[in-house]
């Protein structure tokens, strides 16, 4: 995991936020807010936060896939063809 490396407390940010709002910019890299020298939240670049939703998303795909070959791989699942069937079957769907 990587360490907390740019820190700040609240009061410093609230004295110089624009700056550091700035800084978050052009870095991409988060701020971690600290409270009585605690950790409390980050701050990030919108842009870097979306960046790093997305790459959790297709982490829990690929997870997602992972699971599902395994357990074909191992005998569990049903024929596609009885999926669908099934499915139609729920949702009162024609072929």
């Amino acid at each position: 995991m990587e360490s907390l490396e740019e820190t700040c407390s609240l009061a410093t940010f609230h004295e110089n936020s624009a700056e550091i709002i700035q800084q978050l910019k052009g870095t991409h890299r988060s701020v971690t807010l600290t409270v009585d020298g605690k950790p409390e939240v980050i701050l990030q670049d919108v842009t870097e936060y979306q960046r790093l939703r997305d790459l959790a998303a297709a982490a829990d795909i690929h997870e997602g896939i992972r699971q599902g070959l395994e357990e074909s791989a191992a005998g569990k699942g049903r024929p596609a063809s009885e999926f669908l069937d099934y499915m139609r079957e729920k949702y009162g769907l024609s072929r």
